[in-house]
Formats: structure tokens, C-alpha cells, sequence
């Protein structure tokens, strides 16, 4: 499967962005999808991931209640709203895929990749 995120800019503190990634070439609901981020000089950081059915949805402490991941599989989207965002949302955001049955916060989990969008988030 192949993944396109989109999405990213410059926002205010306190504002909201929603990301989107389309995933082409596969199959979507057999995926499990999640998004993570890595900001300047730091590491790749789990973000949120929902089930192929959207019935279970995880969160990293840092975005829970700000953060809701949603998909739409007839549209092969799966979509990131962020909400009151902060200074230290600012990172590069990918989406990923995995067929699941493994830790859901690990990047090595996950078997394809976006290509990234940044969210820059100005105080």
C-alpha cells in the first residue's frame, strides 16, 4: 500500500489542522492505521492509531483530548484532527500502516509509511 498525507501548515497556538492520508494500492480496511511525528532533533514519537473497523483507538498521553483519529475506508482515508494545538505539536507527521496484531506505539510495528507533513505550530 502506498500512503499520501496532507494536510500540514502554520498555525497559532490554540488553533486546529487536520491531516489526511490516502493510502492507494491495497486493500485499506485489512490496515490498522496510525500517525506518528518526529520533531527537529528529536525521535520519531507515537502519535494515535485506529482499528481497521475504527472500533479501537489508542492515543499518546501528550495528544489525548486534544487529538481525535478517524478513518473513512470508503474514501482509503484516514484523517488526524488536532485541536488546541501547542508550540511542541510542531513536527513532521507521518501515517503509517500495519496489519496489526502488534504493539500499536512502535514505529517497527508498522509496515508502510507516508511521506510526511509538517504541522508548525507558532506561539
Amino acid at each position: 500500500v502506498q500512503l499520501q498525507a496532507s494536510g500540514g501548515g502554520l498555525v497559532q497556538a490554540g488553533g486546529s489542522l487536520r491531516l489526511s492520508c490516502v493510502a492507494s494500492r491495497g486493500t485499506f480496511s485489512d490496515y490498522t492505521m496510525g500517525w506518528f511525528r518526529q520533531a527537529p532533533g528529536k525521535e520519531r514519537e507515537f502519535g494515535a492509531a485506529i482499528s481497521w473497523g475504527s472500533r479501537h483507538t489508542f492515543y499518546a498521553d501528550p495528544v489525548k483530548g486534544r487529538f481525535t483519529i478517524s478513518r473513512d475506508n470508503a474514501k482509503n482515508t484516514v484523517y488526524l484532527q488536532m485541536n488546541s494545538l501547542k508550540p511542541e505539536d510542531t513536527a513532521v507527521y507521518y501515517c503509517a500502516a500495519t496489519t496489526g496484531g502488534r504493539e500499536l506505539r512502535h514505529g517497527a510495528s508498522y509496515d508502510y509509511w507516508g511521506q510526511g507533513t509538517l504541522v508548525t505550530v507558532s506561539s
